[in-house]
């Protein structure tokens, strides 16, 4: 069964076959959903010929683990639920914004919940996007995400277990990070950091750091430097093999023209 909270937007493509498919994750500081950061993401994910599932996981007063369960639950149905949708099972992504990226994050890093059903490798993706993320729950972060998610005065080995950067491996997925620098929610030292992690590691990493932009920007439309996110992960999600060059070239041009 899918999970009650999921939304799912199917890939526009006449390719044959499975596709890949994305779950995505709206910020919101584990307090709401960022409603721009939905299901207008899973649409432009659609048009790339990905399939797209827009997760509302619980926020405060729940605390965690209850959001990464309500993640971990949604990537084991996209892989295997009767959700009706043909997807690769071996190429299933996540992308998150803020404290979705958190999400996202800790999902990438296989991040535990105590629930051995939901702590599998298969609960994993294959691959990230994340922006403007919170990543750190102990230095450069976001407090309100922390007091949502963990309340007062969380441990201190708690806050290192659901800090993603000190947490990546060679088997954390590849991962495609975009942020401002003047973001003032969200440092930018969280993409930073992640993406040194990651490298690190020898995990591919693309990082795209633009001088100017609020925190929330959701697909930027009509920002000059944010803006041109979307094209440049279609690009990516092309070369990684996700995404289709013609759909990815024809949405390139259509923002060119905004």
């Amino acid at each position: 069964m899918m999970p009650r909270r999921i939304t799912a937007v199917p890939a526009r493509t006449e390719a044959a076959g499975p596709r890949p498919a994305i779950l995505v994750l709206p910020g919101g500081g584990y307090a709401r959903q960022a409603d721009h950061e939905a299901e207008p993401v899973a649409e432009w994910l659609a048009a790339l010929g990905i399939h797209a599932f827009v997760l509302r996981y619980r926020v405060a007063p729940d605390r965690h683990p209850a959001p990464l369960e309500d993640a971990k639950e949604a990537m084991l149905s996209i892989r295997s639920g009767p959700h009706g949708l043909a997807v690769d099972h071996e190429r299933v992504g996540v992308l998150g914004f803020s404290a979705g990226g958190h999400l996202a994050a800790t999902l990438s890093t296989a991040a535990a919940t105590g629930n051995r059903h939901l702590d599998v490798d298969a609960a994993v993706p294959d691959l990230s996007v994340l922006c403007y993320p919170v990543v750190s729950l102990i230095q450069d972060t976001h407090q309100g995400s922390v007091d949502n998610l963990l309340g007062g005065l969380p441990p201190s080995n708690l806050l290192a277990d659901l800090s993603a950067d000190r947490n990546v491996t060679a088997r954390t997925p590849p991962a495609f990070l975009w942020h401002t620098a003047d973001d003032d929610a969200v440092p930018v030292a969280n993409s930073l950091n992640y993406a040194k992690a990651l490298i690190a590691a020898g995990v591919p990493a693309e990082l795209h750091v633009f001088p100017e932009g609020r925190h929330g920007l959701g697909l930027a439309a009509g920002d000059p430097g944010p803006g041109q996110w979307t094209s440049l992960c279609a690009s990516w999600l092309v070369r990684t093999g996700w995404a289709e060059p013609t759909a990815a070239a024809t949405l390139t041009a259509g923002a060119g023209r905004l």
